[in-house]
């Protein structure tokens, strides 16, 4: 994953159209390389923008609430797994 990427949104909270936006921006920044498009591409840069902010809101808006992945191992009560049995 690129570490640049940044999270532009707290986990339980709502995603504002802002920051839907942002990521989006960001995204569509990361995919085509360019920070800023020519004028010949401002048009499909910026539809790219919207279709990549309308399918992230449809995302974020089908997401179940609380469903969270489980944590590791070193975050769980009991503790690390145990080992195998030498053979």
């Amino acid at each position: 994953m690129c570490r640049s990427i940044k999270t532009l949104r707290a986990p339980y909270a709502d995603a504002t159209d802002e920051e839907i936006r942002a990521a989006a921006l960001q995204f569509v920044r990361k995919v085509s390389g360019y920070r800023q498009p020519s004028r010949a591409n401002e048009p499909a840069f910026t539809a790219a923008v919207e279709e990549v902010a309308a399918t992230t809101r449809q995302l974020l808006e089908t997401l179940v609430p609380g469903a969270l992945a489980p944590k590791p191992r070193a975050a769980r009560r009991d503790g690390p797994a145990p080992r195998p049995a030498a053979r």
